[in-house]
C-alpha cells in the first residue's frame, strides 16, 4: 500500500500540478484538501479537476463560519491590523485549512501533508508552523522548495506536459487570494512599486468615481465585541459579513495598497480589498472608544499590534496567542452596541454611537459646570503631575548660578 499525503489544494496553476508531481516523485497517493473559506470557487470544478490530475481522493471541508468565528473575529476584537493597513485576510485563513489539513490526514491515515506554497513567502511559514504544532510527527512536503521549476513560465509548461488545462492561467497576471474576509492581488503591473494598479486589478470594489453619488448610512450591533446585527437585523457570521462586503463594495470602500514586510525579510508590494471587513474594523473601535477605560484603551492598542504580527507571522497555535486572546476576550465584555457610519466614495465616517455600557458621560463632557466635577481639584492634580518638572528646573538654575 502506498503512503498517503494530504495536499491543501485550491486547484489553481501550483497546487493542480503538484498532485502529478506527488505521485511521480514521492508515489503518494495524494489526498486533496479542499478548505472553503469563502473563495467563492466552483466546488464541484475544483473536485472534478482534482480527480483529473491524479488525486484518488477529495475531501471538501466547509470552514467559513469557523474561520469568521474562530479566527477572524478574534482578530476584530483585538483590532489586529498589520503595519497599520492589512486586516490579515490571507494570514487569518491559513491556520484554520492547516488545522483541517491535519485532521484530514490523521482521519486519513496518511504520513505526510504538503502545500503549495512558494520558498518566498509568508504562507508556507504559517502552514508549516501550524503543521508542526498540531502534529508534529507528519512529514511536510514543500514541492516550490524541492522541485526544479522556477517560474509561472516553467508551472505553465510543466501542466501542459501533463495535460491540465491551463489556458485560464495564461491569461491571468495577478496572483489573487480569496475569502470571505478578502482578495489580495499580487504579481503584474503591482511588481512595479512606482506603477498605479490597473483598473482591472480591483475585483469587488467599485472605485471612487464609480460608487454612489449619495452617502449611504449602515448600522452595525456589536455583542461583547463579536458583530451580530446590520441595521438591526441580526444575522449569522458568514451572512453578515457577505452583507457589509457588498454594502463597502458598492462605496468603494476597503482598498489598500501596501507595500509590507514580508516575515522571510523581502518587501513585497500587494492590493487588497476587504470592504466589509475595513467597516467592522471602523466600528469596533468605535464602540471601544465610547466603552473601555483609557489605560486599557491604551494597553491594548499594544496588544493588537503584536496580535497583527503573531498573526502575520504564522504564530497562530502559540501559547502567546492564547495569552493575548484571554486578555482581549476580558477587554471585550461591556462592547456591546450599535454603530452607525456614512459611507461615500471610498470614505467612512461615524455618526453615531450608543452602548449601555458607554463611559461617556455629558455632566463631565459638557463646557456647563455641574456638582459631579470641581475644577479647584485640578490645580493639586497639576501641581503634583508638575513636581518632577519643578525640581529639574531648579537644579539647572542652581547650577547656572
Amino acid at each position: 500500500m502506498p503512503e498517503k499525503v494530504v495536499l491543501a489544494y485550491s486547484g489553481g496553476l501550483d497546487t493542480s500540478i503538484i498532485i502529478p508531481w506527488l505521485r511521480e516523485n514521492y508515489s503518494y497517493d495524494v489526498i486533496a484538501m479542499v478548505g472553503d473559506v469563502g473563495q467563492g470557487d466552483d466546488l464541484e470544478a475544483v473536485v472534478e479537476k482534482a480527480y483529473a490530475t491524479g488525486a484518488s481522493k477529495v475531501v471538501v471541508e466547509d470552514l467559513r463560519e469557523e474561520f469568521l468565528t474562530e479566527y477572524v473575529f478574534r482578530a476584530l476584537q483585538a483590532d489586529a491590523v498589520y503595519e497599520h493597513k492589512y486586516l490579515l485576510g490571507t494570514s487569518l485563513a491559513r491556520p484554520v485549512i492547516a488545522k483541517h489539513q491535519v485532521e484530514v490526514a490523521n482521519r486519513e491515515g496518511a504520513t505526510a501533508v504538503a502545500h503549495g506554497c512558494t520558498g518566498k513567502g509568508n504562507d508556507q511559514v504559517r502552514f508549516e508552523l501550524a503543521y508542526q504544532s498540531l502534529a508534529p510527527e507528519l512529514k511536510v512536503i514543500a514541492p516550490w522548495r524541492e522541485w526544479t521549476l522556477k517560474s509561472r513560465e516553467d508551472c505553465l509548461d510543466y501542466a501542459e506536459q501533463h495535460g491540465i488545462p491551463v489556458a485560464a492561467s495564461r491569461e491571468k497576471i495577478h496572483s489573487r487570494d480569496r475569502n470571505l474576509w478578502h482578495i489580495s492581488h499580487e504579481g503584474g503591473e503591482l511588481e512595479d512599486a512606482g506603477n498605479p494598479p490597473l483598473d482591472s486589478t480591483w475585483q469587488i470594489t467599485r472605485s471612487p468615481q464609480e460608487a454612489p453619488d449619495q452617502a449611504e448610512q449602515v448600522a452595525i450591533g456589536f455583542e461583547r465585541g463579536i458583530p451580530i446585527a446590520v441595521n438591526g437585523m441580526k444575522l449569522d457570521p458568514v451572512s453578515l459579513v457577505e452583507l457589509l462586503n457588498e454594502i463597502g463594495a458598492r462605496n468603494a470602500i476597503g482598498r489598500v495598497d501596501l507595500v509590507e514586510n514580508r516575515f522571510v525579510g523581502i518587501k513585497s508590494r500587494g492590493c487588497y480589498e476587504t470592504p466589509g471587513g475595513t467597516l467592522l474594523i471602523a466600528a469596533h473601535r468605535e464602540l471601544e472608544a465610547l466603552c473601555l477605560e483609557r489605560e486599557v484603551a491604551h494597553f491594548k492598542q499594544h496588544v493588537g499590534l503584536k496580535y497583527a504580527e503573531l498573526v502575520y507571522f504564522g504564530l497562530w497555535f502559540t501559547p502567546l496567542r492564547e495569552a493575548l486572546d484571554a486578555f482581549v476576550e476580558i477587554t471585550q465584555k461591556d462592547i456591546t452596541g450599535s454603530v452607525q457610519l456614512s459611507l461615500y466614495k471610498g470614505n467612512v465616517a461615524v455618526v453615531g454611537r450608543e452602548s449601555e455600557y458607554s463611559l461617556y458621560r455629558t455632566d463631565l463632557a459638557g463646557f456647563t459646570m455641574g456638582e459631579n466635577y470641581d475644577q479647584k481639584d485640578a490645580e493639586g492634580f497639576i501641581r503634583i503631575l508638575g513636581l518632577p518638572a519643578r525640581s529639574r528646573a531648579r537644579a539647572r538654575m542652581e547650577i547656572a548660578r
